[in-house]
């Protein structure tokens, strides 16, 4: 249970909240607080928030406590009932610390929004386009689990097998939050099913994650004269209204080189705009990324090295089966069931992690 408080405080950081809740209260008591309602209802809205937090902080604990004491006396008195009893509210506490923690991790100015997850091919030829197809299967699955709502905004098949690319709307509660877990390089080891020698291959694919942001975010200014627009005609699925006009849209953000694609739907203005939404994403994930040093050299548009080495999570299907995380050493050996969609422990254990290093380089900071 000491273990459990100071893994909480860690993560919770009660110092920095109450410094947050300080800062709050501040500017709510400056003169001409009002003149900006949306400010100040933004502002409110945050401090009741972070005042929630720290109250269901502050209860936990002191449950905690009291557990320990009523334990440490049913241990000095050798009541085993009393032992049976915290054990049980013990799994109870576990559960409401692990909600609260998710809701700690998942306070991201972004985390909240919706999410355009992007997949493309890397190393390993036919093997790498077919990785990328059974990636997007694992996270419609796992959409699908969570109830999240989803869209291919832009595909273009492979030449054997797989996929080239393809982009897809999460809409749902946190996905952004939860699936910036999976921004980085997979790789896959397998028998490939496309070696008539059926030997063992490795192939990578990676995934970009970035929020689904509006035009009026106010975070990300494009201007029209670093745009490049591009309109060809749709590839994929649509109907022959589709593949008759040039609806789909490309856009080229000249000063990074970044470009995002989109083809779903029939109206080129629509398309357009979905694919604005997704290079706001990606603009707004590199500058975060690039906030962040260990990040920096990880995230240039299309030119992330894709291959031995840079890889987040490994899935191994032969000789054994495992999946391991590169950054958090999380293993399962249900590999396929982590590949039908099981990606909640993985996903956990990321934002744990990443939590626990901005918290402590906070407090280093300080």
């Amino acid at each position: 249970m000491i273990s459990a408080c100071k893994r909480w405080g860690g993560i919770f950081d009660f110092p920095g909240l109450r410094r947050q809740l300080d800062g709050l209260n501040d500017k709510a008591q400056r003169e001409g607080f009002w003149d900006n309602p949306d400010a100040a209802t933004k502002i409110l809205s945050e401090r009741a928030s972070v005042e929630q937090t720290l109250s269901l902080m502050n209860g936990l604990v002191r449950e905690m406590a009291e557990m320990s004491e009523l334990l440490q006396l049913a241990e000095a008195e050798h009541d085993e009932s009393v032992v049976q009893e915290v054990g049980a509210q013990t799994a109870n506490l576990e559960t409401r610390v692990r909600a609260l923690e998710l809701e700690r991790m998942l306070s991201g100015p972004q985390d909240r929004a919706n999410a355009i997850v992007s997949i493309g091919p890397g190393a390993g030829g036919v093997d790498a386009q077919d990785w990328a197809e059974m990636l997007m299967r694992m996270y419609l699955r796992w959409c699908e689990r969570k109830g999240f709502k989803t869209e291919i905004v832009n595909h273009q098949p492979g030449d054997e097998a797989g996929i080239k690319d393809v982009s897809i709307s999460v809409q749902g509660p946190h996905a952004y939050g939860f699936l910036r877990a999976e921004n980085g390089v997979h790789r896959l080891i397998r028998v490939s099913p496309f070696d008539s020698n059926a030997r063992r291959h490795t192939a990578f694919a990676a995934v970009f994650v970035v929020p689904e942001l509006d035009d009026d975010t106010g975070e990300i200014e494009i201007k029209p004269e670093d745009l490049r627009v591009d309109t060809y005609r749709s590839s994929g699925a649509g109907g022959q209204h589709v593949n008759k006009t040039d609806s789909a849209i490309r856009l080229t953000h000249l000063p990074t080189g970044i470009v995002v694609s989109c083809q779903a739907e029939r109206s080129q203005h629509k398309n357009r705009s979905t694919a604005m939404k997704m290079l706001r994403g990606r603009l707004f994930e590199k500058q975060r990324q690039d906030r962040e040093a260990e990040f920096a050299k990880n995230y240039t548009s299309q030119q992330m090295a894709i291959g031995f080495g840079s890889q987040v999570r490994t899935y191994t299907l032969q000789p054994y089966t495992m999946v391991k995380d590169e950054r958090t050493d999380y293993k399962s050996s249900d590999a396929q069931g982590v590949l039908d969609g099981k990606l909640d422990d993985f996903i956990e254990a990321y934002l744990l992690k990443a939590a626990s290093e901005k918290t402590t380089a906070e407090q280093r900071h300080d």
